[in-house]
């Protein structure tokens, strides 16, 4: 597809896209975010955008229901943790009800398991969950506080590419200091808002005859757009390891990435392969350290290789 087309296919996407809501104030919260800290325009601590969970599609206005992706953000809630660990700013755009930071130690349901009355009157924490529920309360605070950790809801596709590009561009002038990661399951296809039924879609009507329109790669714009100096790192998940490698390969260079994390579906969580142009990297859980995460010697990877990016542009400007 040409430059031409695809810009068309964008424009289009975004202006058949519901507005979206408080657009001026999701803005102004990333700008003093971003930047509160920061002597002067792409200086300062680097930023990472952290996109989590998956974006659903809406198949009626006032939508009953929707078209979802598999995706519990579990990789991006801890990997934002490491990402704070290691000094970053983040920016998390997750889906709403997907995994949380410092949360993972909680029980699935954590408000009913982790709390019991203490009388009719008032309730405590479990003892058997104080440590878990003091730690991610505590962690959490102290991120938000700190200035470090900046969340940022989504639920459908449309919000997701909205809030992409809104953060996109609030982080084009910290250059080479900021980084996407882009953990995120993003629907390949979607009904454009305009040719979508306003009310509940009836059964009555018999078979449901519906045309889904494919969602505008924007992984390229983004790239050369967007936010043109900060290091991207995007993910393809394939539950055949026999084109794995190749798609995040041809991931790779269609939309010009810094890395591609390639995983299959069964074994995701104990280890992923980072591909680069300069060949792949093995990334494993170490099994030897209880709780331990593929997350956590993936984003010390990432970090590294985001400092030799910006040693090496820095080293260029000179």
């Amino acid at each position: 597809m040409d430059s031409a087309t695809l810009h068309e296919e964008i424009h289009s996407f975004f202006e058949s896209a519901p507005p979206l809501k408080e657009s001026a104030k999701i803005t102004d919260k990333l700008n003093r975010f971003i930047h509160f800290d920061s002597p002067s325009p792409g200086k300062g601590r680097r930023v990472v955008c952290v996109t989590s969970g998956g974006t659903t599609v809406p198949l009626e206005q006032r939508c009953v229901r929707y078209i979802d992706n598999f995706s519990s953000g579990h990789r991006g809630a801890a990997s934002t943790e490491y990402f704070i660990k290691a000094g970053y700013k983040v920016i998390l755009l997750y889906r709403r009800g997907t995994c949380q930071p410092y949360c993972s130690s909680l029980p699935e349901d954590p408000l009913l398991e982790c709390f019991e009355l203490a009388d009719d009157s008032d309730f405590r924490v479990r003892q058997s969950h104080s440590e878990a529920v003091k730690g991610a309360i505590m962690n959490h605070h102290a991120a938000v506080a700190g200035g470090l950790l900046l969340k940022l809801p989504f639920t459908t596709i449309f919000e997701y590419l909205q809030m992409l590009r809104i953060i996109a561009s609030s982080m084009k002038s910290l250059e080479y200091h900021a980084m996407f990661y882009l953990a995120a399951a993003v629907s390949d296809f979607y009904v454009p808002w305009k040719s979508m039924a306003e009310h509940k879609i009836q059964s009555a009507s018999g078979p449901l005859d519906m045309r889904l329109m494919q969602v505008p790669k924007m992984l390229s714009v983004l790239r050369t757009e967007w936010s043109p100096s900060a290091f991207c790192i995007s993910f393809k998940l394939e539950t055949d390891s026999k084109i794995l490698l190749e798609k995040a390969n041809m991931a790779l260079k269609k939309y010009k990435m810094h890395s591609v994390v390639a995983n299959e579906l069964l074994t995701r969580k104990e280890e992923v392969t980072v591909v680069t142009e300069n060949g792949n990297i093995s990334v494993r859980r170490d099994k030897t350290r209880p709780g331990s995460e593929v997350e956590d010697p993936l984003v010390e990877l990432l970090v590294k290789k985001h400092s030799t990016y910006i040693n090496d542009a820095i080293a260029q400007d000179l």
